[in-house]
């Protein structure tokens, strides 16, 4: 069985995208169309942008978003999944990919969770960070025993586990986490608190644009982030990917789900290939596609 994986945050780089654009007709449309919805040339920034531009909230989400969807669309008949997931972000281009949204509902959506994101953090500074080699119970433990908001955020693969929550919680998090034998505690340069109930302003703006929505039956089961479970129930989807925001992308559950669902074959759409290298550690006997 063959999964397809979409990336999230963070997979962005200068040019992403240029390839398709000018190799195929139907990408070239698409990025116009994009370029149309969005009221400025995200297209431009994505090819001839430089790191800086593509980390501006407006532009990173969609532009992952472009460039993993995109990359379904110009397969066309080749792209045949048994079964679809996305990391974070990622989900709402798998969600184009099987079907459930149209692509300019997607891009939409995408544009409101940037912005919806970007004035969470805004209102209350937060930060992640990543923590190595120590157990996942013994992470989550040390989350609940602090003081301040911090919790288990991405579930990424075996012995990588990223918490986030309020700047001073999470740093004392750290600290405890080095002290109980995590080999590294590492504060990442991210914007704000995601997957946390410092999301909460953002997911109740968000879900007011998913409700607004029109969901369709998946061409086939997309594994969701919250749940790790495999979905087809558009009222089960839209309610998980509001939950989203503000609870754990589950990972390593999510692939080793499909796993035992029958995957054999995985393969990543979109930039980079982050996604393929956290299947490797999560399964060994994985075959990249």
């Amino acid at each position: 069985m063959h999964a397809y994986l979409f990336p999230g945050q963070g997979s962005q780089f200068p040019g992403m995208g240029k390839d398709l654009y000018e190799s195929n007709a139907l990408a070239k449309a698409l990025f116009e169309e994009a370029n149309a919805i969005m009221g400025f040339r995200i297209s431009d920034l994505m090819f001839e942008g430089s790191e800086e531009d593509l980390r501006q909230t407006k532009v990173t989400q969609p532009a992952i978003f472009l460039h993993s969807v995109i990359h379904a669309r110009v397969l066309g008949n080749d792209f045949k999944p048994t079964m679809v997931a996305g990391h974070s972000l990622g989900e709402f281009s798998a969600l184009v990919a099987c079907g459930v949204l149209q692509f300019d509902d997607g891009l939409r959506l995408v544009m409101e969770r940037a912005y919806a994101m970007q004035s969470a953090c805004e209102a209350v500074p937060g930060t992640m960070a990543a923590i190595l080699a120590l157990d996942d119970a013994r992470v989550e433990e040390i989350c609940a025993a602090a003081t301040g908001i911090v919790v288990a955020a991405n579930y990424n693969c075996p012995g990588q586990l990223v918490i986030s929550g309020e700047v001073e919680a999470v740093k004392a998090a750290c600290v405890a986490m080095t002290e109980a034998g995590a080999k590294r505690a590492l504060l990442l340069p991210v914007g704000g608190a995601f997957h946390s109930p410092l999301m909460e302003p953002a997911r109740e703006r968000l879900a007011a644009a998913i409700e607004a929505t029109t969901f369709s039956t998946p061409t086939c089961p997309i594994y969701q982030n919250v749940t790790a479970q495999a979905h087809t129930d558009t009222a089960e989807i839209r309610s998980n990917l509001i939950a989203q925001l503000t609870a754990p992308v589950r990972w390593t559950q999510s692939v080793e789900r499909m796993v035992a669902d029958g995957a054999t074959t995985f393969t990543e759409l979109g930039p980079g290939k982050v996604l393929q290298g956290l299947v490797k550690k999560i399964w060994k006997e994985a075959a990249i596609a």
